[in-house]
């Protein structure tokens, strides 16, 4: 939180208000300007157990889980309010701690997570938590209760988006709820779960801790969970489930994505290559679904990376906050070096750095990498199988429609992708041959009522859509005998 909220009243780890357990802090950090602008208290392995264990109390004997639906519907609507009124707060907010585009940030890290939060309120009315099937012997009652208690562990890169697509069905599944969000990125996470306490959410529902990823082992693999919800990196998602396994503790994973925008023969250039170009920098290049594999027909490369290379060179970097900006500064130091080694291999496997990847003379303060394209790759190159997670595309060729499948499906990743084309029923066909968990044709979109999350190493379960909300319910079946027939006759 700012750091003049912070005296008299820092919000602890475990939602309430009041000193740590531990006394140390984590360090918020511009990206664009290098300068702290706030301090989090670091949770520690007794802060975690006393949140969970709070949550567990909650879920076991407090009144969340047993309100009638509709009490929970309405606390959520208050709360949904409330945010709404905070949407350009909550916009500058992410944008000073991620770096974010301003403009991009007030639809994606403020807009985007309250029609998560808006969706499953409308649903959660008409999902079927109780229904009542024919069985041989009787009536059958299937009930969809709450899965217990959750930790939902989400990534630096859409912090509050995150937190809601797993929060909002959780909490009206009935659901008590632990959300650890990255330290680099904790201030949505501490707004949310005061607004969610102003909203009337009972004591104890909803607990945040702010920790490292040592104390993150601890919280996915504590005894006292009975789901964990992560979005991440694939190699926390292995250490994740390998904690969850000692408990046999449920487990949904969101995690990596390479994902391949498909430009066939038949597409219009002029109008596809700035949209594509747009999607693969989107968030300077830090997301899941970024369209960092751009595939074209062979003859047509030279005329699109003349093209990319166009627009990419005129992706204004700077200030996040300048309306302006389409390129914001990584979100730490790190990630940008990481990045450079990224720029450093591709030009060792023989890639072709086309534009971008330096480092902006004008903009000695921040953490700025301008976008990169590189040309002449082919799918084998680490450059274009591993994630980077920066503002870096690849330019890869193809011979014909079968080679461009297979070279979209050639990835350890399945999490979605775009199709370009004049013929949409053409670009439905090329959508359903690649193994990925969402495609588009002719446009990028993830809507809230329909499934989203990986096949392959891009993760496990599905969040979005009812099968988002499925995710946080267990089913209980009741058999009952049939009824005897009513007498008849004199």
């Amino acid at each position: 939180m700012p750091d003049d909220e912070r005296p008299g009243g820092a919000r602890r780890n475990d939602g309430d208000f009041g000193p740590a357990a531990d006394e140390a802090f984590f360090r918020v950090v511009s990206p664009a300007t290098e300068q702290v602008v706030a301090h989090v208290p670091r949770a520690t392995a007794s802060d975690v157990d006393r949140a969970v264990d709070a949550a567990r109390g909650a879920f076991d004997h407090g009144p969340w889980p047993r309100m009638p639906l509709r009490e929970r519907v309405a606390v959520l609507r208050r709360l949904s309010a409330a945010l709404h009124c905070d949407v350009d707060d909550i916009a500058e907010l992410v944008t000073r701690q991620n770096g974010t585009p301003y403009e991009f940030s007030r639809m994606a890290q403020a807009y985007a997570p309250l029609m998560v939060l808006d969706y499953y309120l409308d649903l959660a009315e008409t999902f079927p938590f109780e229904e009542i099937r024919p069985g041989m012997l009787g009536p059958t009652h299937v009930r969809g209760v709450p899965v217990g208690v959750v930790a939902a562990i989400t990534a630096w890169n859409m912090p509050l988006y995150q937190a809601l697509c797993k929060l909002a069905p959780a909490l009206l599944a009935g659901c008590t709820a632990v959300l650890k969000p990255s330290p680099q990125t904790p201030l949505d996470a501490l707004l949310l779960a005061r607004a969610a306490a102003e909203a009337g959410l009972p004591e104890g529902v909803l607990r945040v801790v702010v920790a490292d990823s040592q104390v993150s082992a601890y919280l996915a693999g504590h005894p006292g969970l009975d789901k964990v919800s992560f979005t991440g990196s694939v190699q926390a998602g292995r250490q994740v489930m390998a904690a969850c396994s000692s408990h046999l503790t449920r487990v949904s994973l969101e995690l990596g994505g390479k994902s391949a925008a498909v430009i066939l023969d038949d597409a219009d250039l002029d109008a596809v290559v700035d949209q594509v170009a747009a999607l693969a920098y989107m968030n300077s290049g830090q997301s899941c679904v970024a369209q960092t594999r751009v595939l074209v027909p062979r003859a047509q490369y030279a005329d699109v990376a003349e093209r990319l290379v166009h627009a990419v060179s005129r992706m204004a970097v700077g200030d996040p906050m300048d309306p302006a900006t389409r390129i914001g500064p990584l979100v730490s130091a790190d990630r940008r070096a990481r990045v450079e080694e990224y720029l450093a291999l591709g030009a060792a496997e023989g890639a072709r750095l086309a534009v971008g990847g330096e480092r902006p003379a004008d903009l000695p303060r921040g953490w700025y990498l301008r976008p990169a394209l590189f040309t002449e790759v082919t799918n084998d190159m680490r450059i274009a199988q591993e994630e980077i997670f920066g503002p870096v595309a690849c330019l890869i060729g193809y011979d014909d429609e079968d080679d461009a499948v297979r070279i979209a499906d050639a990835s350890p990743y399945g999490l979605a992708g775009t199709v370009w084309t004049a013929d949409v029923e053409r670009g439905l066909r090329v959508a359903r041959r690649i193994r990925a968990g969402s495609y588009s044709v002719n446009m990028f979109n993830m809507e809230m009522g329909a499934p989203f999350g990986g096949f392959k190493h891009s993760g496990i379960g599905r969040e979005l859509g009812p099968e988002g909300l499925r995710e946080y319910v267990e089913y209980q079946t009741i058999h009952t005998p049939a009824l005897a027939e009513p007498a008849t006759g004199p």
